[in-house]
């Protein structure tokens, strides 16, 4: 698997945004909503990933 250095960035400002909308929703609706459960979920992807991606390069 071959990743841009730039689609590595695109990558973690993603997860930047996705963070951010977490605290937001899981202020908002409670850490343990339906909501935020799913925020999460997206997260965890993402996160998830970003591991592989970085593993890849090295």
């Amino acid at each position: 698997m071959v990743v841009s250095t730039e689609d590595a960035v695109k990558l973690k400002e993603e997860i930047e945004l996705v963070r951010f909308k977490l605290v937001e929703v899981a202020t908002w609706y409670g850490f343990t909503s339906k909501e935020s459960i799913e925020v999460s979920q997206e997260l965890d992807i993402l996160l998830n990933m970003y591991q592989i991606v970085k593993q890849s390069r090295y």
